[in-house]
């Protein structure tokens, strides 16, 4: 291995293309002055198209977290009552947001590893009027999830006058969004994953409808106060200091999905999901979702003979390669593969064929190549068709 040479296939942050890279390390700039003006200007537009909304996105210095507390703590009134479904542990980083709050939660749980059935929910609304905002998670990253977020949030509207706020952290840039068109309220993503750049960005779109709310809110917050970003945006600025750097990565990196095409960056992200799913099936090794439920950007396997920490501390020993591990009652039980962002095909088959020596190396008896070549038919399947 050589010592610099690093392979990221864990779900965040994930790889960063060259050419944003390079963006980054350009002279900085006074982030009061017209140039700073000019970049925010150019950056509007190209983000709506990857949230499916026509409101400017709003961009925040700051993690994921970040972009999720603002959601909470801006849509929330004291005493409100609010739903937070929780399918993996960013379902419940929701619930912990709210509970620092002291905001009355009803906790909805589902298993790990399975998604989110609309129905379920619609049933629960029924049953507590009461509830103000819901709150769930796109892609639950712990367990590799896509929760079916276009049914959920047409429940939402169509059995309560609920906000629906949704975690889209591991997943938009990714997987198709439509948030306007769904009826989503509330959107979030962070930088560090599809969208191909270094942690520190947070954004957020807001519907008209949750804006009503937000303005109505006595809530104290002032970092995290959204109406700020929001007046600050309408004159291409920001109302605290903004990771400049970032922006530029930001620019290159929506010219990189622009030029690509949303509808093949999406396709790109699914095929690269069927590959990584053939190529453990071909080696009879679990994984943790069923074809249904199984995200784009993020797959979970889990073994059952053979340790998982075990094959991730060869995998990063021997070949630089990180895959990450399970969190909370799943640590130590699955490992979960990244294919988001600057993530292809060819990198993936590179990941796989690793995977396989690394097989080996912790005692499981495979046929080498048979993982690689399962996921290079999927790869040619899907030229023919």
């Amino acid at each position: 291995m050589l010592a610099d040479q690093q392979i990221l296939r864990i779900p965040g942050p994930s790889p960063i293309p060259p050419s944003v890279e390079r963006a980054t390390i350009q002279p900085i700039i006074g982030h009061r002055g017209k140039e700073t003006s000019a970049l925010i200007q150019r950056i509007k537009p190209g983000l709506k198209p990857i949230f499916g909304t026509t409101q400017d996105i709003l961009m925040l210095t700051g993690s994921g977290t970040s972009g999720l507390e603002a959601a909470v703590v801006n849509t929330v009134k004291p005493g409100d009552e609010v739903l937070v479904i929780v399918t993996g542990a960013f379902g419940d980083r929701f619930n912990s947001i709210c509970k620092a709050y002291n905001i009355s939660v009803h906790r909805y749980d589902v298993e790990w590893g399975a998604a989110i059935d609309p129905d379920t929910i619609k049933t629960y609304l029924k049953e507590h009027p009461e509830i103000k905002v819901v709150f769930s998670t796109y892609c639950e990253t712990s367990t590799g999830v896509l929760n079916p977020i276009q049914e959920l949030a047409a429940v939402v509207s169509q059995n309560s006058n609920a906000l629906f706020v949704v975690d889209g952290v591991s997943c938009v840039g990714g997987v198709e969004t439509k948030m306007d068109e769904w009826g989503i309220d509330v959107l979030v993503t962070g930088s560090q994953k599809a969208m191909m750049l270094p942690p520190g960005l947070t954004f957020i779109a807001v519907s008209e409808r949750a804006w009503q709310v937000i303005e109505e809110n006595e809530q104290a917050r002032f970092y995290l106060d959204l109406k700020k970003y929001r007046d600050n945006l309408a004159k291409d600025a920001t109302p605290f200091t903004p990771a400049v750097s970032l922006l530029f990565g930001l620019e290159q990196a929506l010219k990189l999905m622009a030029e690509e095409g949303l509808d093949q960056v999406y396709a790109r992200h699914n095929l690269m999901k069927n590959m990584t799913r053939a190529a453990f099936r071909a080696l009879d090794i679990p994984l943790l979702t069923d074809d249904h439920a199984a995200s784009p950007t993020v797959t979970a396997v889990k073994p059952a003979d053979f340790e998982a920490e075990a094959l991730r501390s060869v995998l990063k020993a021997e070949f630089g390669l990180s895959v990450a591990g399970g969190q909370q009652h799943l640590k130590g039980k699955i490992f979960r593969i990244g294919h988001m962002g600057y993530c292809s095909p060819a990198d993936l088959l590179q990941t796989i064929s690793i995977i396989e020596i690394a097989l080996t190396k912790v005692g499981k008896n495979i046929e080498l190549g048979k993982a690689t070549r399962a996921a290079q038919e999927v790869y040619l399947l899907q030229e023919e068709v």
